[in-house]
């Protein structure tokens, strides 16, 4: 595994846009009623790695819990810590989101540390990005765009899936109490973004840098 060629994709030399880009939510940031119900950021930028590898070898779990320093997750839940989260997405797969520029010696890391384990590190930060949404309306914008039950006793803190959102997909991420994620792939960003602003509107759409 560590004869595999890794190249820095986020390199100070390249200029690097974010899947909204277009939308320039920094000329809209502090637009919108100051008691709005939904909040909107887009997290963007930051490395996002997709992991696999056996869960049931030790030797795997904690070599990447030592690296990034969380614990790999079981189905359908995500760990955190500061802007690092570790995502689970299937039984042998998950989504490790790190802060931007990180991604590249934090993939070296954990091939350092997995050895010659059979594992695949993919980086797909260019692919898809983390719009946040915070606030006491949330979850009524969602329970217009997913037929995913968002019921605090069915997706509690902690909980991550993958569903039909409006009529694209996604990944939802409730991230703590009033706070939800969604991991948006580039090719539907723009269509969440005009989505969102759609749904949120009777409830106040506040935009933060």
């Amino acid at each position: 595994m560590n004869n595999i060629n890794v190249y820095d994709q986020h390199s100070a030399k390249a200029r690097a846009e974010s899947p909204l880009f277009h939308a320039e939510l920094s000329k809209l940031a502090g637009r919108g009623p100051a008691t709005a119900g939904v909040t909107l950021r887009e997290r963007a930028l930051l490395g996002h790695l997709v992991l696999r590898g056996d869960a049931h070898d030790e030797g795997f779990t904690g070599a990447v819990q030592s690296v990034v320093g969380l614990e790999v997750p079981g189905p359908l839940a995500i760990t955190q810590k500061g802007e690092s989260s570790l995502q689970w997405l299937g039984p042998d797969e998950w989504l490790l989101v790190v802060p931007g520029g990180s991604e590249f010696a934090t993939e070296q890391a954990l091939r350092q540390a997995l050895g010659e384990r059979h594992v695949a590190i993919v980086n797909v930060g260019g692919g898809q990005t983390l719009v946040e949404l915070k606030g006491p309306k949330v979850r009524e914008v969602l329970m217009k765009s997913t037929s995913y039950d968002v019921h605090p006793s069915n997706f509690p803190v902690g909980k991550a899936v993958g569903t039909v959102f409006a009529k694209s997909q996604l990944i939802i991420r409730h991230t703590a109490e009033d706070t939800w994620e969604l991991v948006v792939r580039r090719s539907f960003a723009d269509y969440v973004w005009l989505w969102l602003q759609d749904a949120s509107a009777e409830y106040g759409l506040r935009i933060e840098a």
